[in-house]
């Protein structure tokens, strides 16, 4: 049996890989790996889809020195939009109108390290609202938030909290200086700790290489993460990483059917950047992968939500909500 059927065994009898072993998967033929991630997909999760979107609910001058990171005020992009924290309604009316176009769940991102608690407590108004008027489920990403802030959200009808580690622990201070990998992991357990399921991923083309991606998917195991964002990096001019090369389709197959054979029960989430490689992401979506965010992202435009129903059904996916 070749390598890639032995390991795909190894996990369909519930066993975890390590470390050695999804590198050693890196080098296996792409054909056979996306298949055998595609039936694990299937085994683990059937056919249900997860898709998501996502609301710039506060956008512009953020502190941090993210690299990749259009909103960032260290850099000098032609993302010049800057406003505050969306009220209320805003953030429920959006809610509505992506309701109707038949998605499940919907996330508040916010710009800053972390919002403050005056802030944290408006946009618990907003959950509210939207919990009460919607079947939505609601999603945040709020920055670097505290174990008190994460109860308070989810006091307020919020079931989910995203914070991507963005890469390894060993590269990530070639990513981003203000804030740590550790502040990152701590940010996810105290989520946890509140009793709000984790979402965590990262991008895909900073300079990382396949084992610094790999350690990334096995540090969100091990957080218990069940979704995994995979972004595919959009060089934004202005940013330091301008000039870094894209990814191929075929590289970002492998990433994904090597994140599906070491979370094999989890939500391999397609995020920002599918809209660069010229299937959109469709062979990922047969390798491995079962969840996406649709729609636009927070300072670039994505696919459409009628564009990624369509694809959906055309692969044999009925979009429900994922793994909590």
């Amino acid at each position: 049996m070749s390598v890639v059927g032995t390991l795909k065994e190894k996990v369909l009898n519930g066993e975890w890989l390590s470390r050695e072993e999804a590198v050693s998967l890196q080098e296996e033929p792409l054909e056979e790996l996306a298949q055998a991630a595609d039936e694990i997909r299937e085994h683990f999760c059937g056919n249900r889809f997860d898709m998501c979107t996502i609301i710039n609910g506060k956008c512009g001058r953020c502190s941090e020195d993210c690299k990749y990171c259009a909103q960032s005020a260290h850099y000098h992009t032609a993302c010049e939009e800057s406003y505050p924290l969306l009220s209320a309604g805003e953030l429920l009316e959006q809610a509505k109108y992506v309701e109707k176009q038949g998605v499940l769940r919907y996330s508040i991102v916010t710009s800053g390290r972390a919002l403050p608690d005056r802030e944290v407590e408006q946009v618990c108004e907003g959950i509210r609202a939207i919990r009460k008027e919607t079947a939505l489920q609601v999603c945040v990403s709020l920055g670097l938030l505290k174990e008190e802030q994460f109860r308070k959200l989810k006091e307020a009808g919020a079931s989910r909290v995203h914070c991507n580690l963005e890469t390894s622990e060993r590269f990530f201070s070639e990513v981003c200086t203000t804030h740590t990998y550790a502040e990152k992991v701590e940010t996810l357990k105290a989520a946890g700790r509140a009793g709000l399921s984790i979402c965590s991923g990262g991008i895909m083309g900073l300079g990382e290489t396949m084992e610094d991606r790999i350690d990334l998917a096995l540090t969100a195991r091990g957080l218990g993460v069940k979704s995994v964002p995979v972004n595919l990096l959009n060089p934004i001019p202005g940013t330091p990483y301008e000039k870094n090369q894209v990814l191929t389709g075929e590289e970002l197959c492998r990433v994904i059917a090597i994140f599906r054979f070491l979370i094999p029960d989890g939500m391999i989430r397609l995020a920002g950047g599918r809209g660069l490689i010229e299937d959109k992401g469709e062979n990922c979506f047969r390798s491995g992968a079962n969840a996406a965010i649709s729609g636009d992202m927070l300072t670039t435009a994505g696919i459409t939500v009628e564009t990624d129903m369509e694809l959906v059904g055309k692969l044999g996916y009925e979009v429900r909500v994922g793994n909590e």
